[in-house]
């Protein structure tokens, strides 16, 4: 039996680039890249390819048609759900995440729906920005920075 996995979640991804990037990541740290449509942009895209470069080939990818057969298929613990959103109410810093977490993103535009978050709210974390002039940060650079923070402990921070 292999070990617990973090799995990255993007619900109606928009931009080809960002989920590119996003599965470069994925690949470099062997997690799965959880694709929910309606994508922004066909896989097929030179850009999604681009963005992820040669590695897009190794992403280890499964797509959903929606949010609902997502749940019906994979049935997550509550707690092993964790949502981003830049109004969170809790830091991506607060929790211990779980060995086999879900790391749920929404698109670049509207964020995830409110539909998604209804009765999570103690489940939705936002990476703190110091300036309040920005509004919002890019999403493959979010992702990365939560990534990274959620996995330390099997990184060895």
């Amino acid at each position: 039996m292999s070990d617990p996995c973090m799995k990255l979640v993007l619900v109606t991804p928009e931009i080809p680039y960002n989920t590119g990037a996003i599965g470069r990541t994925c690949v470099a740290l062997n997690l799965e890249l959880i694709l929910i449509k309606p994508y922004g942009f066909s896989l097929d895209e030179k850009a999604v390819r681009r963005a992820g470069t040669d590695y897009w080939k190794h992403v280890n990818l499964c797509e959903y048609d929606s949010w609902e057969d997502f749940i019906t298929d994979r049935s997550p613990p509550r707690e092993s759900l964790y949502f981003f959103e830049e109004h969170g109410a809790q830091s991506v810093y607060a929790p211990e995440y779980q060995p086999d977490a879900y790391l749920v993103f929404g698109c670049e535009s509207k964020g995830l729906p409110a539909a998604i978050l209804d009765g999570m709210e103690d489940r939705v974390f936002n990476l703190p920005m110091r300036n309040p002039l920005v509004r919002s940060l890019n999403l493959a650079n979010v992702a990365t920075a939560v990534i990274y923070q959620a996995m330390r402990p099997q990184l060895g921070g």
